[in-house]
């Protein structure tokens, strides 16, 4: 079932359920006052006919019958029995019908005084009398023909109002529900026609004021972070091919030149060691690659432990320093910590020793005293880490892309490198729900800044 025809209907249900509830109650309410009514009119009529009948002396039952049948409130099928302390009727309005009661009537009027009931289809009412040294028991009983009528007339007018309140609002519902959908049906006219051939294609935001309009922008942003991710991984392919491209084709070359000439073996050592050399940075690459795609794994796969910082920047210094003796790494806090756990953060330590190992490089490498800044610092909620150099720095358009894969700055061309570690620090960061930063200026060094919640 379409949502336009299940709002239209629940809707419907709700204001016909309402609509029926008033009817109900109008029409219950109304037929309560009218055979309350009815029983206040007989009720009259009997302290009347009693009144008469015992202080009015100048008038007999024969008068009174008279009176009883031509008097302008005279109700249908109108009966009026009077019976003395011994059930015996006294007098009766009517003479040419037979008249029936039961003697227990009489006997629940005399004990509750007043009693209303029902004789057949007529209302009828029973009154003890007690006046003039008389106790009597009145009977009035009649058919409500004016107040039956109404109560028809008005069971009908509200049946009819009923069911043309329903039929509108069905109606009205159907209308307005898919007035109000008809947006939602707009965008996914547009979302059907958006393919992976054409995703720079936007949806309609209208004026971003209502659920829907939101919804468009929500769709905009997601198609916005697809067409990123479809254009870095189009970069990814064209970058790592061209990065493979270009040890593969030296690997070729000095093949080549080995196989066109027979050579002496110096030569021979030549092309040995040009072919590990190219080797080698192809299995760096290699590497780099692989690692970058694991560091898209959900972290959930990533086994998280508890983590001192401070071990892992020496596990990390010690094992640069093993590799590259030239370089030099100080180490200090920017403040005391006020607890053991201050630096502590939940996380896995290799991929953090990846991180600052790749951090500490790059400063010692584009530096020209090899020699990188590590300062730890903590507050209530974070551990944060910094790398600094007085290196060759970059520009504030740098910046905004250096941890986009295979990117490189015009100055560090010179430098050996892919342009993969920085891209890997921010995806092992982010899979740690961290944030690294970076501040540089030209000829002035950078500075970047890993920021973790610690425990």
């Amino acid at each position: 079932m379409k949502i336009r025809t299940r709002i239209a209907l629940q809707f419907s249900l709700i204001v016909a359920s309402i609509l029926l509830g008033f009817c109900l109650i109008i029409y219950f309410t109304t037929a309560a006052y009218s055979r309350e009514d009815f029983y206040e009119r007989l009720k009259k009529k009997a302290r009347t006919t009693a009144r008469f009948l015992v202080q009015v002396k100048e008038i007999d039952q024969n008068l009174l019958k008279i009176i009883d049948r031509n008097t302008l409130t005279a109700l249908y099928d109108e009966k009026v029995l009077v019976f003395d302390e011994r059930n015996k009727l006294i007098y009766a309005s009517v003479d040419d019908h037979i008249i029936h009661y039961q003697r227990s009537l009489l006997d629940e009027v005399r004990e509750a005084k007043e009693v209303e009931t029902w004789s057949d289809e007529n209302q009828l009412v029973g009154l003890f009398y007690d006046e003039g040294g008389r106790k009597l028991v009145v009977l009035a009983s009649a058919y409500d023909r004016v107040g039956r009528s109404k109560q028809i007339n008005l069971r009908m007018t509200l049946i009819w109002c009923l069911m043309g309140g329903i039929g509108l609002t069905v109606g009205l519902g159907i209308f307005f529900a898919g007035q109000s959908l008809r947006p939602i049906g707009e965008i996914n006219t547009q979302i059907s026609t958006i393919t992976a051939r054409n995703l720079r294609q936007r949806l309609d935001e209208g004026d971003r004021k209502d659920e829907i309009d939101q919804l468009a922008v929500n769709f905009n942003a997601v198609l916005e972070r697809l067409e990123q991710a479809f254009e870095q991984q189009r970069s990814f392919v064209s970058h790592a091919s061209h990065e493979l491209r270009t040890p593969l084709a030296a690997l070729k070359s000095e093949i080549q030149l080995g196989l066109r000439r027979r050579l002496n073996p110096d030569e021979y050592g030549d092309i040995l060691t040009n072919l590990l050399s190219d080797a080698d940075r192809l299995i760096a690459l290699t590497n780099s690659l692989l690692f970058l795609a694991r560091t898209l794994e959900n972290i959930s796969q990533m086994p998280l432990e508890p983590v001192q910082m401070e071990e892992v920047i020496l596990l990390a210094r010690d094992e640069l320093l093993s590799a590259q003796p030239r370089y030099r790494i100080e180490f200090d806090y920017e403040n005391l910590p006020q607890s053991e756990t201050a630096t502590t953060v939940s996380g896995n330590e290799e991929l953090l020793k990846r991180v600052l190992l790749n951090l500490m490089d790059n400063a010692c490498k584009y530096s020209p005293d090899h020699t990188a800044r590590v300062r730890i610092r903590t507050d209530e909620k974070s551990c944060s880490v910094s790398v600094s150099d007085e290196g060759i720095g970059m520009n504030p358009e740098d910046t905004e892309r250096i941890f986009e894969p295979f990117y490189r700055t015009a100055t560090a061309a010179g430098y050996d490198g892919f342009g993969i570690g920085l891209s890997i620090c921010q995806r092992i960061i982010e899979l740690h729900q961290g944030q690294i930063t970076v501040k540089s200026r030209p000829n002035e060094g950078s500075q970047f800044t890993v920021q973790l919640a610690h425990l």
